[in-house]
């Protein structure tokens, strides 16, 4: 019998457990810490990695993917999807060039509130979606790389040059956050798919790169809202999803997830859910969490931990 795909990422955090290297990092809470990683998925008979160790929140994942697709970079939009993952960012800027204590709720309840207040203490810079949807160049152009991509995928399937990318140096010094998983390229294969009755134009596989990743926390949210977004662009373009392929660079546990993760690897892997689409939108920027049917996902309990800011 083949092993769970889930075991790839219980390997990383048990290799970090034993051999990760003891790091300060930025946050100051410490790390175990090794470089480079690989995760394969295989997405071509509708299964996802929605990880079963712990109850992952899919669907806040996929819809922090949604926001990044429409180009936002303020929380605003985000919390009134009940989103409060990108909070603390804002709210330490706050707290500190205001000197108020002020709660995380009642900060975001003035964001939600107050369009003026949300406009100068709710933006996050320039972040992920602005750098997908919107990258300024030298002269002031515009460039929608996520169109590109699909445009290119309808038109030139075999391209080399499929990917998209966050890491905009000129840029860098504005965003609350730099960017962790940045870039994103796609492939191809099967192109003359010639079983009887398949409208398939081929199938499409995703390989993202990752400078950093929050092993405990983070890369079970990024596999869910990863799998999303490969599954939505195989949709807008008639292909089928393939692989999921994730690489990490500087891949971590925080030393404040160390019993989280011994508690994972003390749990066996159920099956992963299945993802079914209910419907194909006009375009990539048409999709609504509504749009996402998950089935047969029986998850271990969810495990609550801190993220380090």
């Amino acid at each position: 019998m083949a092993r769970h795909p889930e075991y790839q990422y219980l390997d990383l955090l048990e290799h970090l457990l034993e051999k990760g290297d003891r790091r300060i990092d930025r946050t100051g809470v410490g790390t175990l810490s090794m470089f480079g990683a690989m995760l394969r998925f295989d997405l071509s008979d509708g299964t996802v990695p929605i990880y079963t160790t712990k109850r992952v929140y899919w669907k806040t994942a996929v819809k922090e993917m949604l926001w990044f697709l429409t180009g936002q970079t303020n929380i605003q939009s985000l919390l009134k999807e009940n989103v409060r993952i990108w909070t603390d960012w804002p709210l330490d800027k706050y707290r500190k060039a205001t000197g108020e204590e002020i709660s995380q709720e009642a900060f975001e309840e003035r964001v939600l509130a107050d369009d003026a207040f949300a406009l100068q203490w709710g933006d996050l810079g320039p972040v992920y979606g602005k750098q997908w949807r919107r990258w300024l160049d030298a002269n002031g152009k515009e460039h929608d790389q996520i169109a590109s991509v699909i445009q290119t995928l309808k038109t030139n399937p075999a391209s080399r040059r499929m990917l998209f990318h966050a890491w905009n140096v000129g840029e860098l010094d504005q965003m609350a956050l730099h960017p962790c998983h940045m870039t994103y390229q796609f492939y191809v294969s099967d192109m003359s798919n010639g079983e009887s009755g398949s409208t398939s134009r081929g199938k499409l596989s995703m390989l993202v790169g990752q400078r950093s990743c929050d092993l405990g926390l983070g890369n079970a949210f990024n596999a869910s809202q990863e799998a999303a977004l490969l599954c939505m662009i195989a949709q807008q373009v008639d292909m089928t999803p393939g692989e999921l392929i994730w690489v990490g660079g500087d891949v971590h546990l925080y030393l404040n997830h160390i019993d989280m993760a011994k508690t994972l690897l003390s749990r066996e892997p159920r099956p992963f859910p299945k993802l079914r689409l209910l419907r194909k939108p006009d375009s990539i920027d048409d999709y609504r969490i509504e749009d996402f049917e998950i089935t047969g996902y029986d998850p271990h309990p969810a495990i609550e931990a801190d993220v380090a800011v």
